[in-house]
């Protein structure tokens, strides 16, 4: 059985355009014959390319592509043309990329691209770079994805397809935005989304308030982030309920709920706290205020779990593995908040099976440093005897060095920085207390978080480092300074260190005022916003 030319013509033309509706539409309609085609018809390859093509922008899944190309048998593939062989490869190349097998698709596409060079064709040769791009990013890989990313926007801008150019450009603003670029990155959004916005392309519209949502999240604005989250939510649910984009964004949207409820968390322990130095009096006023903040924070805990179910059942019904991973990461963090240490590290353990069963380093590096998370809490909990303690605080040095190493194998500095932390916490733990390695890891995680953030790892920064000096006690460092003491620290370090020591110091003397504080010290602004913020007061 064979499509009609017709229908191929209108399928490239609503798809050039993004008229996503009307070849959604048409392809519903012809997918059976779709389905029982005859391989030897006209162009077989270059029909796949366009049904991978469609896939990529909201029909179907790839599960659909899989059962097309496996007609396409070795013995055929062997007569075929080179160039709708070329094709087929390319479509090969997506269904790799599509099913979270990046490895597979990296070496498909690198294929595709290298003859596509020497026999033209810019517009495939721009959509394996496009796709293979994509692959790189799913591995960690910035700088390789960024520059298949680039020559696939410059194949498109030189061939007019100003349209494929806007959904491009969203990737490419994820890229920069890893490299710290952020301002750039949401100017590339602002692009897209006004050469996109008289279309229905709902995926790559949702997109973009995603990855704004996960910009913003960054900068420490988490009730911005959630807005953008449920506008891509809006979006994606405008194409498919089950959308596998959507059980992302539910995902992205259950970790800022997770954030604020540990924040109001905080300010429970600090009501608490206050009222208890104050007296009975000021305490009993202390549970009353955090009655409704105990609400909320029980509030926020349940909708993130309604979001977690519900992108588990979207990844249940695509069969993937590497979303359930970043769910049950999810869950086992939100079990840790709440101290059930056991059903955090159930959690856990299922996404570092899912992570190694893929190959995923980014997957496996994020569950480890839960997992030392969980031990080191053990350790400060001090559970069971003192063998117990030194099993758990064992398994903590053990987790976080996996964790390390993981990281390390990508390009992705803020997992190199969370990684960085969770090795210092284990450092700084009950059983070790290894003050000079602890140290060595804040410093270094402070050199992979980048300027304007002010997140989650902002303040865990912030913690550990706090940690240290309470630990190892301000005067005994400065009296080793005195005595010339500073190990394998340059000049630099230590100035930074007493910088760290002594500006928080005089902002509290200060009544809190950064340009007094500026013009006390002669230092800039910036430096003292910088000190604060790595010391959690800003």
């Amino acid at each position: 059985m064979a499509i009609k030319k017709d229908a191929i013509d209108q399928l490239t033309e609503a798809l050039r355009f993004r008229r996503i509706e009307e070849g959604i539409t048409l392809l519903e309609s012809v997918a059976d014959d779709l389905e029982e085609i005859e391989i030897a018809m006209p162009n077989p390859g270059s029909l796949m390319v366009l049904v991978a093509q469609w896939i990529d922008v909201g029909f179907r899944d790839a599960r659909f592509l899989a059962r097309l190309m496996d007609r396409f048998s070795s013995a055929f593939r062997k007569e075929m043309p080179t160039d709708q062989y070329l094709h087929l490869r390319l479509a090969e190349g997506f269904c790799a990329l599509a099913t979270r097998r990046s490895d597979d698709a990296i070496r498909i596409l690198q294929s595709v691209i290298e003859a596509r060079e020497d026999l033209g064709d810019a517009d495939k040769l721009a959509l394996a770079h496009f796709w293979k791009g994509r692959s790189h990013r799913k591995k960690g890989e910035y700088e390789s994805a960024l520059m298949h990313i680039a020559r696939a926007r410059d194949l498109a801008t030189a061939s007019g397809d100003f349209t494929f150019r806007a959904i491009i450009q969203i990737q490419e603003s994820w890229l920069l935005f890893q490299k710290g670029l952020g301002k750039e990155a949401l100017q590339l959004l602002a692009s897209s989304e006004d050469a996109l916005e008289t279309t229905d392309h709902y995926v790559a519209l949702g997109n973009i308030e995603s990855a704004r949502g996960r910009i913003i999240r960054r900068s420490g604005d988490y009730a911005l982030a959630l807005k953008h989250f449920a506008k891509a939510e809006r979006m994606y649910e405008k194409r498919d309920a089950r959308h596998a984009n959507l059980a992302r964004c539910l995902v992205n949207a259950a970790y800022v709920r997770r954030i604020l409820a540990l924040q109001i968390r905080k300010r429970i322990d600090h009501r608490t706290q206050s009222g208890l130095r104050r007296g009975s009096g000021a305490l009993g006023g202390a549970r009353k205020e955090n009655e409704s903040l105990r609400a909320r924070y029980q509030r926020l805990c349940q909708e993130a779990v309604k979001n977690l179910r519900a992108a588990r059942k979207i990844y249940e019904f695509h069969g993937d593995e590497d979303g359930l991973g970043n769910v049950v990461l999810n869950l086992g963090y939100l079990h840790l908040d709440r101290s059930e240490l056991e059903m955090s590290s159930q959690e856990v353990d299922t996404a570092f099976r899912i992570g190694s069963r893929r190959n995923d380093q980014i997957l496996m590096a994020r569950a480890r440093i839960l997992s030392a998370a969980c031990e080191n809490a053990h350790v400060e909990e001090q559970t069971g005897e003192h063998e117990d303690v030194a099993v758990h605080a064992s398994r903590a040095r053990q987790y976080s060095e996996e964790a390390l190493a993981l990281a390390r194998s990508t390009q992705n500095r803020r997992l190199l920085a969370a990684a960085l932390l969770a090795r210092g916490a284990t450092a700084a733990n009950d059983f070790y207390q290894d003050w000079e390695l602890a140290r060595t890891c804040a410093a270094d995680a402070g050199a992979n978080i980048g300027p304007g953030e002010n997140d989650m790892l902002v303040e865990a920064l912030a913690d550990l480092k706090s940690r240290i000096v309470q630990a190892a006690g301000i005067n005994d460092t400065l009296r080793a300074w005195s005595e010339g003491m500073v190990g394998d620290k340059t000049f630099q370090k230590v100035a930074e260190e007493f910088a760290e020591i002594v500006i928080p110091k005089v902002w509290l003397r200060e009544d809190k005022k950064i340009a007094r504080v500026a013009k006390r010290l002669s230092i800039s602004p910036k430096k003292v916003r910088r000190i604060l913020r790595n010391a959690g007061l800003s």
